[in-house]
């Protein structure tokens, strides 16, 4: 250390350089600039021991609440805007009006286990004041338009009362959930509910975290779809009920324009008073070389 240094100026360049020569240079450039903004951030504003080991015991309390069901670690980074951030990096928004489908984070309660169902089912059970809906769309090529047959739609939503199935154990197993596969003409339709805003669960370090910076918890009303296809890029994407009053303040920030939808009245259908058209339009991948 120096007068003009109140830290050793040179511990950050020293640890920084410490990675081997094996080292992946994709990881060497990540952990570089990882290591050299988190000193950065622990210099700027003099952390203290008891204010890191907080911090610590925050991640660890999220890595032991979590599983296959729930990701509180990823909750915990969409409550501070990462998920949607590096969402934004990794798709970058096209401003064109015809346009693929634009993504949105997958969020902390999907399952990778979500069972099959057949096209006309109910995803519902057991919800007695949800508004039913009928939903339906096409999957389309993006540069050729033409419809995609045999790609899997996967949705999930929560319940009225604001909990997934994983988190309630008054709903049965995989309800508001379901794996579609389109027909020959790309389509698929099933029966859901019109969703409804919900907190983010307030018993884990991501609400205790949003509790502390004096924000609210509450998610807009959506549905979540994870479209894909052997010939496709993965679509992971959220859609929004137009009318849900935080479209504009979404406590992890995932809201796009364009994945806002309206649900409007369905006529002579004894199942379903509503209707929600969601067409999906997924870009070619990449040729393997």
């Amino acid at each position: 250390m120096t007068a003009n240094h109140p830290y050793d100026p040179t511990f950050t360049d020293r640890v920084i350089n410490s990675m081997g020569p094996k080292t992946n240079p994709r990881l060497r450039q990540l952990m570089a600039s990882l290591i050299r903004h988190i000193h950065d951030f622990a210099r700027e504003n003099e952390l203290t021991v008891d204010e890191w080991m907080a911090g610590v015991q925050m991640i660890n309390w999220a890595g032991k609440m979590s599983d296959e069901k729930r990701n509180e670690g990823q909750l915990l980074c969409d409550v501070i805007g990462l998920e949607s951030l590096v969402d934004e990096i990794t798709y970058k928004v096209v401003s064109e009006s015809d346009a693929p489908t634009a993504t949105a984070i997958l969020g902390p309660f999907f399952r990778a286990d979500t069972i099959a169902r057949k096209n006309g089912d109910s995803i519902v059970t057991g919800v007695d004041d949800g508004e039913m809906t009928f939903m339906h769309g096409q999957v389309v090529d993006f540069t050729t338009k033409q419809p995609i047959a045999g790609a899997t739609v996967e949705v999930w939503q929560a319940s009225t009362n604001g909990l997934y199935e994983q988190q309630d154990p008054n709903q049965v197993e995989h309800n508001l959930r379901g794996k579609f596969t389109t027909d020959e003409n790309g389509r698929y339709w099933f029966y859901c509910i019109r969703p409804t805003p919900y907190p983010v669960p307030g018993d884990g370090p991501a609400g205790k975290l949003l509790e502390m910076m004096d924000r609210h918890p509450f998610r807009p009303a959506h549905i979540h779809i994870l479209a894909t296809h052997d010939k496709y890029k993965p679509l992971v994407t959220q859609i929004f009920d137009r009318k849900d009053q935080y479209l504009t303040n979404d406590s992890v920030f995932a809201v796009k324009d364009s994945l806002i939808v309206d649900f409007v009245p369905r006529k002579d259908d004894p199942k379903a008073s509503l209707e929600l058209n969601y067409d999906v339009k997924l870009v070619p991948a990449e040729p393997s070389s």
